[in-house]
């Protein structure tokens, strides 16, 4: 993190300083922490609070640790000598608005990645497009929030030159105000599924709460979006620039001459601004060439040569669990558990139907946040499994019931149901065998990971 005075933090937030003898005057801050255990000398602590734990307890721990002051919404009492409490409405509403002060004191051009499915991916390939000419950041992991936003943009150091930053969220105005703390000079929506939709009420609430990320554009900004999409293939704006990209010819950027490679990736030529050249991404399945023209349309946008893009999008690094494929003792592991929804359940499903191993076993879990959705959202990806032939079907949870339902109403008959991920950890080693291709995948708080863990351990 680059330097922010005292000053520049009391502009941000339009707080009040306490002090102990000898705080405050002069303090410079080299780093932004909201746990105290990092913190250390040129460390501003900044407390949350939810509904387990509140920051504010260990304001003293952090002074302890070296921090030289710390952001407060509650009294604080006994400041010790040589440190600075600053008075806020809200500590993480000021977290934000630090980080939105700071990206602004230190601006680099930026692209915001949103979407129902493929977030991460596209983060990732854009990410490593850009990469092979700017020194650029990206969102660590999952920092896709109203904290790991803030957290991200703090990692701005001096020789960056781009910033990819993804944003999540499961309500209306998450996205809104993530956009105008990061303020991207462009954004990718990937696609509008049904994630969070017990939130949001809709597909047409999602839509709506994504398109939140261009409120704040202008002529200067440019949207990317999913031209294929049945939601997004309609906007448009006399405000900002709309590029759409897909496999349709219509679109501004599209792929065509697909080839397949199975688990081995997807090839395909892709044609926009008049240029058109051959490109390659190892991560498979065909829903993954959408991911790859978002991080064309971003290349073409900042400049980059055919080649780099191509050379990116063929090196890219993906973040783990997210169709990562694994080997191990004869088993094909298809990881896949960090999060879940129908439509990334069945692209994945898709996915493994490429191997070439003897047999297939799904292991599927709930997608959560789906409301009233739920249940005939789980039916089908049950009935998705059994269309494509899966050999065994292994389901764990609540919600997951439904999908050994669907399976076994489409004559599925090797269908075993686990009540959680704890009880599928423990059962599976013996269902599992060498040769067998084995897809884990279920929304992040199932903890499949777990799932994945005890498959190693065959």
């Amino acid at each position: 993190m680059q330097v922010l005075t005292i000053e520049d933090i009391l502009r941000a937030v339009n707080g009040e300083t306490a002090a102990g003898p000898g705080g405050a005057d002069g303090l410079e801050f080299t780093g932004i922490t909201t746990d105290s255990r990092k913190a250390a000398a040129g460390t501003l602590f900044v407390p949350l609070e939810g509904e387990r734990f509140d920051g504010h307890d260990f304001i003293s721990s952090a002074f302890e640790n070296g921090a030289d002051a710390a952001l407060t919404h509650k009294d604080i009492s006994d400041i010790p000598d040589g440190k600075t409490v600053i008075r806020v409405r809200d500590t993480k509403k000021a977290l934000g608005a630090i980080a939105g002060y700071y990206k602004r004191k230190y601006h680099v051009p930026s692209v915001a990645v949103t979407g129902s499915v493929g977030k991460t991916t596209t983060k990732d390939l854009i990410y490593s497009v850009l990469a092979q000419r700017y020194n650029t950041l990206k969102t660590p992991n999952n920092f896709n929030n109203d904290i790991g936003v803030p957290l991200t943009l703090f990692g701005l150091e001096k020789e960056h030159e781009m910033a990819v930053i993804e944003m999540g969220m499961n309500h209306f105005g998450e996205i809104g105000y993530l956009a105008s703390v990061a303020e991207p000079d462009a954004a990718v929506i990937t696609n509008i599924g049904m994630s969070h939709i017990e939130n949001l009420g809709s597909r047409e609430g999602i839509f709506k709460a994504k398109m939140e990320i261009a409120s704040g554009f202008t002529d200067k900004n440019t949207l990317f979006v999913n031209g294929d999409d049945e939601f997004l293939k309609k906007v448009s704006s006399d405000t900002y620039r709309v590029v759409k990209f897909g496999m349709d010819k219509s679109n501004d950027v599209y792929a065509e001459d697909i080839v397949n490679n199975g688990l081995g990736g997807i090839e395909f030529t892709a044609v926009g601004g008049g240029r058109s050249f051959r490109a390659k991404v190892l991560q498979p399945g065909v829903h993954n060439v959408y991911n790859a023209l978002a991080a064309v349309c971003a290349g073409l946008h900042f400049g980059l040569e055919d080649e780099e893009i191509a050379r990116g999008l063929g090196s890219c690094v993906y973040t783990s669990s997210r169709l990562e494929i694994i080997d191990h003792n004869g088993i094909e592991i298809i990881n896949d558990c960090y999060n879940s929804s129908p439509d990334s359940v069945r692209a994945a499903l898709s996915v493994q139907k490429l191997s070439v191993k003897p047999r297939r076993v799904a292991v599927l879990g709930d997608v959560l946040e789906m409301g009233g959705f739920a249940e005939k959202a789980h039916y089908d990806m049950g009935v998705y499994a059994a269309e494509l032939g899966v050999d065994m079907l292994i389901t764990a949870g609540e919600n997951a019931k439904m999908i050994a339902a669907g399976a076994r109403d489409c004559g599925m008959e090797n269908v075993v149901s686990f009540e959680s991920s704890e009880d599928a950890a423990a059962g599976i080693k013996k269902l599992i065998k060498s040769g067998d291709s084995v897809l884990v995948k279920a929304s992040h708080g199932m903890e499949f990971g777990k799932i994945t863990d005890a498959i190693k351990e065959i």
